[in-house]
């Protein structure tokens, strides 16, 4: 019994801060500069995560035809400017890493 209170009590804290939060949030207006600024922090923070996974995958700096995860890379970009379809990046570029890291290795 002990561990569904604990579960209810741990719901009630997340839904309280969540609600308190969300319920002022109509009423903060940010600055125009501030607004056009946070459109950029999504593609920043992908961008850290993905870049260090792609160029460096064993510590270093890794720009080769050797490195599948920066030939996967590419061809995701490639494909991603090209046809403008996730689904079908994700799918090319997972197909291009697999079969380049399958042949090298």
């Amino acid at each position: 019994m002990n561990i569904w209170l604990l579960i209810a009590l741990m719901a009630l804290v997340t839904f309280s801060i969540r609600y308190a939060l969300y319920a002022r949030a109509n009423a903060i207006t940010l600055p125009a500069k501030l607004e056009r600024a946070l459109k950029f922090s999504a593609p920043c923070v992908l961008t850290a995560i993905w870049v260090p996974s792609v160029l460096m995958p064993n510590g270093e700096i890794d720009i080769t035809l050797t490195n599948p995860y920066f030939i996967g890379g590419f061809v995701a970009v490639v494909i991603g400017l090209w046809k403008k379809n996730t689904l079908l990046t994700i799918v090319v570029s997972m197909i291009c890493f697999f079969t380049y890291k399958w042949f090298i290795g």
